[in-house]
C-alpha cells in the first residue's frame, strides 16, 4: 500500500471518503434525533453486483483523505452534536482509520464509534480493534457460499462472517440502548432479504440465536432492488415483495430473534 500497489480495494496509503454527514436514515439507535456522523469510504473489499452505492465501492466515486482530515472530520461531526462516529464500508481502511483516532482522541473525539461493515472481516483485524470500536454494526448478507460466489466473487463470504460477528460480539455483547434511546455499545446485524430467500434468511438468524445470542438487535432490510450489474443475475434482477419481507421477519422470530428493528 505504502508503495502504491492497490489491489482489489484499490486504496493505497490514503483513505479515499466519498461523503461525510449527519446521517438520519440508519437504525433509530443509531441515527437517534441528531444523526449519525457518517464517514463514508471509497471502494470496497467485498464488491457486491447489486451494490446500491455502485457508483462509489465500485467506480470510485470520492477523494483521497490525510490522517489529519479524517481527524478533523471526526472532530467536525461531533461539534454538529451527533450522536457518534459511523465508519461506513472501513474493512479496507482499518488502519488509516487508526492512524486518524490517534489524532482526533487527544483532542476530544469521545462519542461512540461505529463500524459498519459488509461482514467480510478478519478476525486478526478486528482484534486490533478491540477497546476502539463501541458499536459493531455489519451485514449479514448470505448462508450459502454459492450465492455470495455469485454475487460478489467471494464464496468464503459466510464463513468469514459468521467468525467476523462471533468476534464482534465477544468484543461488545449484544446493543446496549440508553434511556434515551440510543445506542452505547455492543453489536447490531443487518439482514437484507433477498428476492427468492437467496439470502438464507433462516438459517441467517438461527445462527445468530443459537451461536450469537438470542439478544442480538437485528435489522431485517426490505428495500432490495436491482442495481449496479444485478440485471446480469438471474433472480437478483427483481425487487423482493412484501411477503418475502414478512416471510423473513417470521423466520427471525421463530428462531428466537426478539429484537428486530422497526
Amino acid at each position: 500500500r505504502i508503495s502504491g500497489d492497490t489491489g482489489t480495494c484499490k486504496t493505497a496509503d490514503l483513505a479515499m471518503v466519498s461523503s461525510c454527514m449527519p446521517h438520519h436514515g440508519e437504525e433509530s439507535p443509531i441515527s437517534g434525533i441528531r444523526g449519525s456522523g457518517t464517514i463514508f469510504f471509497t471502494h470496497c473489499n467485498l464488491l457486491c453486483n447489486f451494490c446500491q452505492n455502485f457508483d462509489i465501492s465500485h467506480e470510485g466515486r470520492g477523494q483521497a483523505v490525510s490522517a489529519r482530515g479524517l481527524a478533523d472530520m471526526m472532530l467536525s461531526l461531533q461539534e454538529l452534536g451527533c450522536h457518534n462516529i459511523n465508519f461506513v464500508t472501513p474493512s479496507h481502511v482499518v488502519p488509516q482509520i487508526l492512524q486518524a483516532l490517534l489524532l482526533a482522541v487527544p483532542e476530544g473525539l469521545k462519542i461512540p464509534l461505529v463500524y459498519n461493515s459488509g461482514g467480510h472481516d478478519l478476525v486478526s483485524t478486528l482484534e486490533k480493534l478491540e477497546g476502539i470500536i463501541d458499536i459493531y454494526m455489519p451485514d449479514f448478507k448470505f448462508w450459502d457460499e454459492n450465492i455470495s460466489l455469485l454475487t460478489c466473487n467471494a464464496p468464503d463470504y459466510p464463513e468469514i462472517a459468521r467468525e467476523a460477528i462471533l468476534e464482534m460480539h465477544r468484543q461488545v455483547g449484544p446493543l446496549s440502548i440508553s434511556s434515551s434511546g440510543i445506542a452505547e455499545r455492543g453489536l447490531l446485524v443487518r439482514h437484507l432479504v433477498m428476492p427468492g430467500d437467496l439470502a438464507g434468511t433462516e438459517k441467517v438468524m438461527r445462527f445468530l440465536a443459537e451461536e450469537v445470542s438470542e439478544s442480538t438487535y437485528v435489522n431485517i432490510m426490505p428495500q432490495y432492488r436491482p442495481c449496479g450489474r444485478s440485471f446480469e443475475v438471474p433472480g437478483i434482477d427483481r425487487p423482493i415483495s412484501m411477503e418475502e419481507f414478512r416471510t423473513a421477519q417470521d423466520q427471525a422470530r421463530k428462531a428466537g430473534i426478539s429484537r428486530l428493528d422497526k
